[in-house]
């Protein structure tokens, strides 16, 4: 019995291991694919090195600029979620039947 299961764990091993390979089907039977081919250029324009001009000055300006459009942008969001909690805590205000849900300042209309 213990050589039944030793040969058997074998079998399963050498099964485990075993390379399906896979032909392609349907009209790209004839087409012969490379492995390593890669669909993208080549990356040695962006490798950088001695002999580019690597502007730093100007990349700092844009970084620079989309920051300020980054922190504008977070701002106006905050500000607009203010507002709407501000409508939305008036419109509730009014919606349950009450008066005087949004004050009126009587000394700023006195002026």
């Amino acid at each position: 019995m213990t050589s039944e299961r030793s040969n058997a764990n074998e079998n399963a091993s050498e099964e485990d291991h075993r390379v399906v390979p896979f032909r392609p089907r349907g009209k790209w039977r004839g087409v012969r694919h490379t492995p390593f081919a890669s669909p993208v250029e080549g990356l040695a324009k962006y490798e950088g090195g001695a002999e580019q001009d690597d502007n730093y000055r100007h990349r700092m300006i844009v970084n620079l600029a989309a920051l300020a459009f980054t922190v504008a942008l977070a701002v106006a969001g905050i500000w607009l979620a203010i507002q709407i909690a501000d409508m939305r805590k008036n419109q509730d205000c009014l919606l349950s039947g009450r008066r005087n849900c949004a004050p009126i300042d009587v000394k700023a209309l006195e002026r």
